[in-house]
């Protein structure tokens, strides 16, 4: 359990870091070229790695269900939408919002069994754990802000 702790956490900071890089590559070249670029850098990554560790059994792809190929389509909504919203948000807010709905449709799939996951029961306790960390994102959004008039100016003398 410690190890996939530890991989959760490796995971969600990576995210963040990508998401910063995707948004400064977007800002020089395009959301087009910035998912393009990304994908096939994650792709070359991913097949020099795996042919080191898993040699020819990189290429075994038996098991393999014809829709699970989708998910490299799914990649790239996901790296389109990210990169938009952290350029309409910043990376804070719209990497919130993202884990938010990661979430909920976690939550979903699990409780509905969808998509060849096992069917967990849903419990309020999930209900409201996904309700609070969406009030966080609210809280965080809308709890920083003052007023234009209590705003110090610093290095200026009192009148």
């Amino acid at each position: 359990m410690i190890t996939g702790l530890v991989l959760a956490l490796i995971a969600g900071s990576l995210v963040g870091i990508q998401n910063v890089f995707n948004n400064k590559v977007d800002a020089g070249v395009g959301t087009w070229t910035t998912t393009a670029i990304v994908l096939a850098m994650g792709f070359f990554a991913s097949f020099t790695i795996g042919l080191a560790v898993e040699g020819k059994q990189l290429f075994d792809l038996s098991n393999m269900k014809t829709w699970y190929w989708f998910s490299g389509i799914i990649g790239v909504g996901v790296v389109l939408s990210l990169v938009q919203g952290v350029k309409r948000l910043g990376p804070t807010y719209a990497i919130s919002i993202a884990m938010a709905s990661q979430i909920g449709f976690a939550l979903l799939f699990d409780s509905l069994g969808l998509l060849g996951l096992d069917k967990v029961p849903f419990t309020g306790k999930q209900a409201v754990g996904v309700l609070v960390i969406v009030g966080g994102i609210i809280v965080f959004k809308t709890g920083g802000k003052r007023s234009d008039a209590r705003k110090s100016v610093p290095n200026q003398p009192a009148a």
